[in-house]
């Protein structure tokens, strides 16, 4: 008797937790109800099945009890509670299956006339690739992917001199028009999901995969990978907004083509070093960092990420916490360089500094840190030199430095821009690590690589 009330409370208690639960679907932005309704003939279905089956258990317990006088009778067999249940089964099965394959017959099936979006992915980034005005892709090749080209875009295409390329984990769909998304991987499987859009599909490496739909809500909507990636697979965000057709294609128009970064000229160091006086001030006239200051090393530094950070001050992407207070003091230092040919210089000159180890200042316990290390290895690299396209070098550089940054990220001073995606990847890293001796420990090896 015991677990036969125990059944009927489950049953209760699972209908009483479904309809007044408040966790529900997120509100959908596209054309894809059709996947709605075929989420909600399947919890019908299973549901009913569920109810009738530990109903059924608990009326059989109670039923079929152990009574004095009552003896059970050996059945082995019973024709019509089998065709019963084949029927009934077969039903179920069908109410399920017939829905998902009109579904898929519409998924397949790409409209004329759709915008065409490439979604690259890499561990534990997104990027993205437009077309261009001949409306064609350019041919690619893994073998070509490189810092200077992340695309991996065969330079000998013509196709692809126009293709609108976007290094960055944000990318804009126009409102009210088919997009098709043709899906690829620069190394492991990973999955391409926007929750509002209810469609989602794999990156798989070898191969091009798609899916398509209709924005039907302007709106800024996250990115996920759902496909587990890797030890940052949680942390691998991006960004689609949405937008009114003609300010998409004001978007689209304000983005570079591979022909015009493949044309842009390299950053100028004798232009740069005047630049850098600027800089000089803080940051030691050999770009060796001064604690006092509180201003990192920067010689040394990997040049895409020098880069990005001063793009981001000057965005307003980092540097506007109010408790960011060295921070907001070098966001207007990055206002000084008005446009990215000047940043581009700057950067050229720090590259031509002498790359001097910064003084140890942080102690710790390695060996634990040593261990603790082994998670900022997969971005950081094991030698903490960095790995281009993906995490800055921490080898050689400001301990302190990287113990402040790790102390904002955890707090949530940085990283936490809407905009800021990386950032934000990072401060899920950081919280890893639980306390400040958690922190030293690992920089205390860094200062050993």
């Amino acid at each position: 008797m015991p677990i036969a009330v125990v059944l009927i409370l489950l049953v209760v208690g699972s209908l009483v937790f479904h309809f007044l639960s408040p966790w529900t679907f997120t509100p959908i932005a596209s054309n894809w109800g059709m996947i709605d309704t075929t989420v909600d003939i399947t919890f019908v279905v299973t549901g009913i099945v569920f109810v009738a089956i530990n109903l059924f258990m608990a009326y059989a317990i109670i039923r079929y009890r152990h009574r004095e006088g009552l003896t059970a009778k050996y059945e082995p067999e019973n024709k019509k509670l089998e065709v019963w249940l084949t029927v009934l089964t077969t039903i179920g099965v069908a109410a399920m299956l017939t829905p998902g394959l009109f579904v898929w017959a519409k998924f397949v099936t790409v409209p004329a006339g759709a915008t065409e979006i490439e979604v690259v992915g890499q561990q534990w980034r997104w990027s993205y690739r437009l077309p261009g005005r001949d409306g064609e892709f350019g041919s690619v090749d893994a073998k070509l992917i490189d810092p200077e080209n992340p695309f991996g875009i065969d330079p000998g295409d013509p196709n692809g001199r126009d293709d609108v390329l976007i290094d960055d984990a944000i990318v804009h769909i126009p409102l009210g028009e088919p997009v098709r998304f043709w899906l690829r991987s620069k190394d492991v499987l990973h999955n391409f999901t926007v929750a509002q859009f209810r469609v989602k599909m794999d990156l798989v490496p070898g191969m091009v995969s798609y899916m398509w739909l209709e924005p039907t809500k302007v709106g800024e909507y996250e990115v996920l990978c759902e496909e587990l990636c890797g030890i940052a697979h949680h942390a691998m965000r991006g960004r689609v907004i949405v937008d009114e057709p003609e300010d998409y294609q004001a978007w689209v128009d304000s983005q570079s083509t591979f022909a015009e970064i493949q044309a842009r000229p390299p950053g100028d160091a004798a232009l740069g070093a005047a630049s850098y006086a600027v800089c000089a001030a803080c940051h030691g006239a050999q770009g060796e960092g001064q604690l006092a200051l509180n201003a990192p090393k920067l010689s040394g530094q990997d040049s895409r990420y020098l880069k990005k950070q001063l793009r981001n001050y000057k965005l307003g992407i980092r540097g506007t916490h109010e408790e960011d207070v060295y921070g907001r003091q070098m966001q207007p230092m990055a206002a000084t360089l008005v446009n990215d040919a000047m940043i581009d210089n700057v950067v050229a000159y720090i590259l031509s500094l002498p790359d001097t180890p910064a003084p140890a200042t942080i102690s710790g316990d390695i060996v634990h840190g040593a261990k603790l290390y082994v998670l900022c290895a997969n971005c950081h690299g094991k030698d903490g030199q960095g790995i281009q396209m993906n995490a800055p070098r921490q080898a050689g550089m400001s301990d302190w430095y990287l113990l402040s940054q790790l102390k904002n990220f955890k707090q949530g001073v940085r990283g936490e821009h809407p905009y800021d995606l990386h950032g934000k990847q990072m401060g899920f890293m950081a919280r890893t690590l639980h306390d400040e001796q958690a922190m030293r420990d690992v920089i205390a090896y860094i200062n050993t690589l």
